[in-house]
């Protein structure tokens, strides 16, 4: 059997959803150094795991919404992988992070027991906390193609990977990618403590608080983004529902 023809195993599954989950949409491809490292990694070619990118493409609700379909040709086992992550996302990303590096290593499972013996080591709470906002901040940043859903600012430094329903209230959510907002520092904060919000709609709200200042600075950046919509994400769309919790429980109005 051709290499390219060999099922794919659900080890290779998690890491190139893995991926999937950090790439910016338009950057799956075979010419993509990320593909052509994670290619070499497990032994198929560029273009499969392009192509397996696409079959996941076809399972994301944030790509649907928007029109775009992926490729057509996902598999049972495609579609069990994704449910696993959009079902916890906390275990599942720090599990594929922990296989990604078991490969990196060449310490490579080769089954779910074996898997499990590598990993063992690394369940602290202090690495999984650490490894799993690391993969948070990753796919977020890649869901909005490394730009500022407020202000469109394309400086990665300046961009923060937040969170519409808190860390500390939602665990079953801290990892879901429609839980995140990418945005440069002065607009997280004033998100966090409730000065600006985002409906359901995907528009900009302004606090009363903030429209009393008069002063140019909040003028300039605050006041005139009221009523904008926001930069959207290509994939994992802002859910409605986090939204409408921020806007009742956590924006001043």
């Amino acid at each position: 059997m051709k290499q390219h023809q060999q099922p794919w195993t659900r080890n290779e599954l998690i890491l190139a959803i893995n991926l999937y989950c950090k790439l910016p949409f338009g950057k799956m491809h075979k010419g993509n150094r990320e593909v052509i490292e994670l290619a070499r990694l497990i032994g198929r070619t560029p273009s499969s795991v392009g192509l397996k990118l696409g079959n996941f493409a076809s399972l994301d609700p944030g790509l649907k919404a928007r029109g775009i379909k992926g490729a057509d040709h996902t598999s049972k086992l495609d579609k069990i992988i994704w449910a696993e992550f959009y079902n916890n996302w906390e275990e599942a990303a720090f599990k594929s992070e922990m296989l990604l590096q078991a490969f990196q290593d060449q310490a490579i499972p080769t089954a779910e027991k074996d898997f499990e013996e590598v990993i063992g080591k690394e369940k602290e709470r202090n690495v999984r906390t650490r490894v799993n906002q690391s993969f948070f901040r990753k796919a977020i940043l890649a869901s909005y193609n490394y730009t500022c859903c407020i202000t469109g600012i394309s400086q990665p430094e300046l961009l923060i990977a937040g969170h519409i329903m808190p860390w500390s209230l939602d665990e079953k959510n801290r990892m879901n990618p429609c839980n995140g907002l990418a945005m440069n520092g002065l607009h997280d904060k004033a998100f966090e403590v409730g000065l600006i919000s985002i409906s359901p709609d995907y528009k900009i709200l302004i606090s009363s608080e903030l429209k009393k200042n008069k002063t140019e600075p909040v003028q300039t950046y605050f006041t005139e983004y009221e009523g904008r919509e926001i930069i959207l994400p290509s994939k994992f769309l802002p859910d409605p529902e986090f939204l409408k919790y921020h806007n009742y429980e956590r924006f001043l109005g």
